[in-house]
């Protein structure tokens, strides 16, 4: 829910420019404002569209099919429901900030979050530009490239927030349309794809299907997105001392919100289905000898001849496409890949600057807010891209998508404890269905992070490994140990709240 604002403040966000909200005639739904509330849940949206999340999906079908495919893609578009649990404006919590280390904390979690989803689109612009060029284009001149589509998106939003809006709009169309070819083209079985939403079967499934399965949470759950929509609902101009006004806004945002959210999740489901349908458990050599009689046999080179089963990515997948279904598939392919990535861009700016302000209380330029994320994420790509080959680069999409889901608990328990502090959010304090949903969804969060570190460990070799790794465990179990701590509070746990620890309410007072 949208947070009331408190008397005698102004509501400033990075985006100043306010949204004007038409007059109603009494209580009755208004497509009218609809559509002026309509943006910011479809700039929240673009997260779940981003390369980490296409390959996510891809992975998902080609390695278990639509077996638990579609199942995990709804559990993950449901807990996208937290980005309509927060209040809008948790980055620009006002009065005493006692906690100063924590805040510099959490920023630093959500800034890396924001740093890998960046590098998530600079991978994914490469790629693009390499498939469209036939090859022309090496990896690393595509993440040059992406300078320079940093700098017009920044002229870009020189044009007012309606039109960047429009922009972003077109470029998750241009996906649909994209990745709807595709699904068209190959024809999965309707029937198979609604079973794997609906029914709760997976037979035959192994270690391999199940990592695909948690793995594709922390694909579709991006931390600083949840920052993201709670600042971008503030660009419409709501009077925040009515709690009716309040309560209209937060109606029409859930329902663009759900709009938005049901949208990109035909988008991945268009991916995941075509991906499980046409190559479930295809073999390296089928794929090489289709390959060498299409139209792109240039690339079958890529998949070795033997037995293995087919291992693909976002680039190999764009190239089988090609060889099973002409170089029209691939190139469409390549276009919306191309659409994924510019358009997490400036969403990755804006998020960026939103928790800077929330948590440092510090306000940057465009400029240097995109110069700072963007030489983080293009360094070490530029590297990778010039010295390794694609398998690598596509490699680093991967950890990524583990990087987001590690680091979503700093997101999340922040969010159930703020929006459960009623002097902060007074008639919009989550009930208690909301309390229970959220708790369920961060209790989950925590145990995929469990299992992928109890998986991830025995794969590492030596002391030099165990020790480094072991001290950055034992301060992200503690961080994490401290947020359930004081979330404990917010819902009720005074035993904890006394003496000197009475701080950790966030100075506000529970009375």
């Amino acid at each position: 829910p949208v947070s009331p604002q408190r008397p005698g403040t102004r509501d400033q966000t990075y985006l100043d420019e306010l949204i004007s909200i038409p007059k109603g005639s009494g209580p009755r739904f208004s497509f009218r404002k609809l559509w002026a509330f309509t943006g910011p849940g479809f700039l929240m949206s673009i997260a779940y569209l981003d390369p980490g999340n296409v390959e996510s999906d891809l992975q998902c079908g080609a390695v278990a099919g639509f077996k638990v495919t579609c199942r995990s893609l709804g559990m993950g578009m449901g807990g996208s429901t937290l980005e309509d649990v927060p209040p809008h404006g948790l980055g620009h919590l006002t009065g005493p900030q006692p906690l100063q280390v924590p805040r510099v904390l959490l920023w630093l979690m959500i800034e890396i979050a924001i740093i890998g989803s960046d590098m998530q689109e600079v991978i994914g612009t490469a790629i693009a530009f390499s498939l469209l060029s036939a090859g022309r284009i090496p990896l690393w001149g595509g993440v040059l490239i992406t300078i320079v589509d940093t700098i017009f998106f920044l002229f870009l939003d020189k044009y007012g927030l309606r039109k960047l809006e429009a922009f972003f709009g077109l470029l998750i169309a241009i996906m649909a349309l994209t990745f709807g070819y595709e699904y068209v083209v190959v024809r999965p079985g309707q029937v198979e794809v609604l079973k794997g939403i609906f029914l709760p079967y997976c037979p035959g499934c192994g270690r391999e299907e199940l990592l695909q399965a948690v793995g594709i949470i922390g694909a579709i759950i991006m931390p600083h997105n949840i920052f993201l929509h709670s600042s971008l609902v503030k660009t419409r101009a709501i009077d925040r001392s009515k709690k009716e006004a309040v309560q209209e806004a937060n109606m029409y945002f859930l329902t663009e919100s759900c709009l938005a959210l049901f949208v990109s999740f035909l988008i991945n489901l268009f991916v995941m289905a075509v991906f499980g349908e046409a190559f479930y458990h295809q073999r390296n050599e089928d794929v090489h000898n289709k390959c060498i009689n299409s139209s792109v046999s240039r690339y079958a080179g890529i998949f070795p001849a033997n037995n293995e089963t087919v291992s693909v990515d976002i680039y190999q997948g764009g190239v089988i496409l090609g060889c099973y279904f002409g170089a029209v598939a691939l190139y469409i392919w390549a276009i919306g890949i191309l659409a994924a990535g510019q358009s997490s861009t400036m969403t990755g700016t804006y998020a960026g600057q939103f928790v800077m302000e929330g948590f440092l209380q510090l306000r940057w330029s465009r400029f240097a807010r995109v110069l700072f994320t963007r030489s983080f994420a293009i360094l070490p790509t530029v590297f990778v891209a010039a010295f390794k080959d694609v398998s690598h680069l596509t490699g680093m999409n991967d950890l990524l998508n583990v990087l987001q889901s590690i680091l979503l608990p700093f997101a999340v328990l922040p969010i159930l404890t703020f929006t459960s502090l009623h002097p902060l959010m007074q008639d919009f304090t989550n009930g208690l269905p909301g309390k229970v949903l959220m708790t369920l969804i961060t209790g989950l969060v925590c145990a995929i992070n469990v299992y992928f570190v109890v998986d991830f460990l025995p794969t590492l070799q030596g002391p030099g490994y165990h020790i480094p790794l072991g001290l950055l465990l034992a301060g992200y179990v503690a961080f994490v140990a401290y947020l359930i701590w004081t979330c404990s509070i917010a819902h009720g746990a005074r035993f904890l709240d006394r003496g000197h620890h009475s701080r950790f309410s966030f100075g506000v007072s529970h009375d």
